[in-house]
């Protein structure tokens, strides 16, 4: 079992973002946290399997106050036995902490920051909107050593309009220099409902697949090169490094989301929060939760999720849950991209970079 938190606040909403996130408004940081703390005590006794990660998403946990972090883990202690958690995670950005604040992450139990840089391209980052520059990104890293953060993970993106195949490349060799832990490296994708999306449906940017497969090979070269362990389709991590939290999300394993928006996959039944902020404090506070809805996941679609993010790992995904699809098997196999290793379909490198279509194809 998995728990996830979601912090909806950011500074500034970035264009690219799909994620439920907006500014601190009219909904009180502080009446959130004591919400979210009251979520917790209402929905997470009551498990059946007690969570072994914690993950703090958003948006941007790191925004939250020294008073507000405290009062937030304290009141999660209350429903979480921390001693038994293999790993607490929060995302972070590299504008919103000091050292003295790293080192609070650290005594409230966190073991892994997830830093999101994007980029180390100053021009890049105005682009993508994000409030900090290069110099600040490669100082975060250096403040989160200092306080004897365990695990750094540094969180790229590649494939962004006006983004060169040399600005992918410095950004990777400054990255490899400043030695973190773990490496995500994303490629862009257009969602609905953001300003990129926008632009992409007006002509003003465009996708590029043959862009994307030479950004994503180049990424895939230098990090294993400099002895990183290519895991998953995005993420790259040293030994002993892996994400735990992630890890069990793609092979399936059951997981509890709280905060607005959050999504929750128990027993095979999905529910999610809503996705308002001020009305998730509203609901929790009269009924202890702010779920809007469920349903059960049938088999079939049950399949489809474990090829899709299955087909993303090292691991790759059982031969059975392809069912009778000898032809596209083949096929996969005579191009080189996948090989099939102890009944188990694996995505070569080359497949690697096409992962999607070739689960469509799959399923």
């Amino acid at each position: 079992m998995l728990a996830y938190l979601h912090i909806p606040f950011c500074h500034r909403v970035c264009p690219y973002c799909s994620f439920y996130k907006h500014t601190p408004g009219s909904t009180p940081i502080g009446a959130f946290v004591e919400a979210l703390g009251r979520e917790a005590a209402a929905r997470l006794p009551g498990l059946q399997e007690k969570p072994r990660t914690l993950y703090l998403g958003g948006g941007t946990p790191s925004m939250l106050s020294p008073t507000h972090l405290e009062r937030l883990f304290a009141t999660l202690r209350e429903s979480l036995d921390f001693a038994a958690l293999e790993e607490v995670t929060m995302e972070a950005n590299p504008a919103t902490f000091d050292v003295e604040k790293a080192r609070l992450f650290r005594q409230l139990g966190v073991i892994r920051v997830s830093l999101g840089i994007q980029s180390f391209s100053a021009h890049v980052l105005k682009i993508l909107g994000r409030e900090h520059d290069p110099e600040q990104a490669a100082a975060a890293v250096t403040t989160l050593r200092e306080a004897s953060m365990p695990s750094v993970n540094i969180d790229l993106m590649f494939s962004i309009p006006g983004q060169s195949f040399e600005d992918w490349r410095e950004t990777l060799e400054t990255t490899i220099s400043l030695k973190p832990d773990h490496v995500s490296a994303y490629n862009l994708t257009y969602e609905e409902d953001t300003a990129f999306f926008e632009s992409l449906q007006r002509g003003e940017m465009r996708a590029d697949e043959d862009r994307d497969a030479s950004f994503f090979h180049l990424a895939h070269r230098l990090l294993t090169e400099a002895g990183y362990d290519h895991y998953e389709t995005s993420n790259y991590a040293r030994p002993g490094h892996h994400s735990s939290h992630n890890r069990g999300y793609w092979q399936g394993e059951d997981y509890i989301g709280l905060g607005p928006s959050a999504v929750s996959t128990v027993s095979r039944v999905r529910s999610q929060n809503v996705p308002d902020t001020a009305r998730y404090v509203e609901m929790v506070n009269a009924i202890g939760n702010a779920i809007i809805g469920s349903e059960a996941i049938d088999a079939e679609a049950w399949r489809i999720e474990r090829i899709a993010l299955g087909l993303r790992t090292r691991d790759g995904i059982a031969l059975d849950h392809i069912g009778s699809r000898p032809e596209t098997l083949s096929a996969l196999l005579e191009a080189g991209y996948a090989r099939i290793e102890d009944e188990r379909l694996v995505l070569t490198e080359e497949g690697s970079a096409l992962v999607d279509p070739i689960a469509g194809e799959l399923v």
